[in-house]
């Protein structure tokens, strides 16, 4: 277990093949600043060449997963800013948050109390398997306040909910519950709030357990294939198979199955 460490609202820490990454702003509902976003980037980026982390936690101080991008301090010097700077800044700081967490060939967890808005929200629509309780909140906000939705709302939302469903939410503002996100089929699960901790403390384990390069590559073809034809799903199914048939996750797997006991998987 290394030691925690908390900067620029974020805490960062890694045990037992799992990086734990914990959004640390109560008193601001947790929404991210650019300091905050940039934290989670390098974090994850460094996840992505770390060989002992089996597995990615995302989750929250406080009574609120995230509110979303922190627009006040976005805007605290009240300077006009130069034409297109939004457009540039969006996609390295926002948007290449939410390629990261749907690239990096780890599991990633995510477990939302109370609001998950705006980029919150989508920080739970990109991580693979997201926990909710069953009074928290999902809300895109963008058109109540006067602006379009970003962090690839328009992209994930319709995968996951269909088009009239994704209208519903980012045109008109419907806030669903953590139980209606998951009957939606837009989390992988809601439970009662006492059981949250220990809802996710128990996917995480299992995940962290299981053949890591096999999930990983897997996790790589289900996204691939949102933008491919059946060929190209196969031709990347083929080239994964190639890759996690010779670790040695994959020998234990058989040798498990022969001796008709559960397999011990180590992640290589």
């Amino acid at each position: 277990m290394t030691a925690a460490t908390a900067s620029d609202g974020v805490g960062v820490e890694i045990g037992a093949g799992a990086l734990r990454i914990t959004l640390d702003r109560p008193a601001r509902k947790n929404s991210l600043d650019v300091s905050a976003i940039g934290r989670i980037v390098a974090a994850l980026e460094a996840a992505a060449l770390d060989d002992s982390l089996r597995v990615i936690m995302l989750g929250a101080n406080g009574a609120d997963f995230c509110a979303g991008a922190d627009w006040v301090a976005s805007n605290s010097t009240g300077a006009r800013p130069r034409a297109g700077s939004l457009q540039r800044r969006t996609k390295l700081q926002a948007h290449r948050l939410i390629e990261l967490l749907r690239e990096v060939q780890l599991p990633v967890v995510c477990a939302v109390r109370g609001w998950a808005a705006g980029l919150g929200f989508q920080l739970a629509l990109a991580a693979d398997f997201t926990i909710a309780s069953d009074s928290a909140w999902f809300w895109e906000p963008f058109i109540e306040r006067g602006f379009s939705a970003d962090s690839g709302a328009t992209w994930l939302l319709p995968r996951l909910v269909g088009v009239a469903r994704a209208k519903e939410l980012l045109l008109l503002g419907r806030k669903l519950t953590g139980a209606e996100a998951a009957s939606w089929g837009i989390i992988h699960r809601a439970v009662p709030d006492a059981e949250l901790e220990s809802a996710t403390a128990a996917l995480v384990r299992e995940l962290a357990d299981g053949p890591t390069v096999a999930i990983g590559l897997t996790k790589h073809g289900i996204h691939r294939s949102l933008e491919t034809g059946l060929a190209d799903a196969m031709h990347e199914e083929a080239l994964a198979l190639e890759l996690s048939s010779r670790t040695a996750d994959f020998k234990e797997g058989l040798l498990a199955f022969k001796e008709r006991r559960a397999p011990r998987f180590e992640g290589r």
